[in-house]
């Protein structure tokens, strides 16, 4: 893993590889964890940000994926994604309720703080984004704030620019959500101070070089199925030893 990557724990959401995506359309790097990678592995790892994924699940539900709590006290900036919002409502003792309606589809997000997240929104104080969820935060964790509101969800976003940790309700990795990209840039270099220093070719030279140390003068047997994972690997393998 390249140093102070991104790291997103994924809590089983459709959208993690978007988020993923988004975020090296930053020219940031990052690497997607499962949810139950530790305070002390993330430790370890430095990380310059966290992003927490959505997912499917209820946060009432009796095997509900959840991250350790001590995520949120390793200093490092943090951005909840839908589910992921309810995650730092639900470790940071604010209250997570079932909705009377479940939110799904498009939806005007109302932007009351223009700061942090996001910053350079005075032109567009109401703006489309895209909403999946059926459990809602009703009351904010102590100290912070609430960014932007919903319909739906009062607290459709929130943050606490002290800790540097924030969650929006709704999906910014998603088209349909018009200014996420904007969102996701603002979290990874005004909150988090990420660098856009990198680019998926610096990364093929990176996983090339890798691969032809490791490999040296052994031969390599690759299972190819035709997927997306592992025509990859055989591409990177192939340019990395030849045949």
């Amino acid at each position: 893993m390249r140093k102070n990557p991104v790291v997103i724990l994924d809590f089983g959401a459709q959208y993690s590889q978007l988020i993923a995506r988004s975020v090296r359309e930053q020219h940031v790097y990052c690497e997607i964890l499962p949810y139950s990678a530790t305070a002390a592995r993330l430790r370890e790892i430095g990380p310059r940000a966290i992003i927490l994924s959505g997912g499917p699940a209820s946060i009432y539900d009796e095997k509900a994926p959840r991250c350790e709590k001590e995520i949120f006290s390793l200093g490092i900036p943090v951005l909840g994604i839908c589910y992921g919002l309810q995650m730092i409502g639900h470790c940071l003792g604010a209250e997570v309720r079932r909705s009377e309606k479940r939110e799904y589809g498009k939806a005007m997000l109302h932007i009351d703080d223009f700061a942090d997240l996001f910053a350079g929104f005075e032109d567009q104080p109401a703006t489309q984004v895209w909403m999946s969820h059926g459990d809602s935060l009703t009351a904010l964790p102590g100290g912070y704030r609430a960014l932007a509101s919903t319909e739906n969800s009062p607290f459709a976003a929130i943050g606490s620019r002290e800790k540097k940790i924030y969650g929006v309700q709704f999906h910014p990795e998603v088209v349909h959500t018009l200014r996420g990209r904007q969102v996701i840039a603002n979290f990874l270099f005004l909150v988090a101070g990420c660098k856009p220093d990198w680019t998926a070719g610096s990364f093929i030279d990176e996983h090339t070089g890798k691969i032809r140390r490791q490999v040296g003068d052994n031969r390599v047997i690759c299972g190819l199925s035709g997927g997306v994972d592992s025509s990859v690997a055989a591409v990177l393998v192939h340019r990395a030893v030849g045949d």
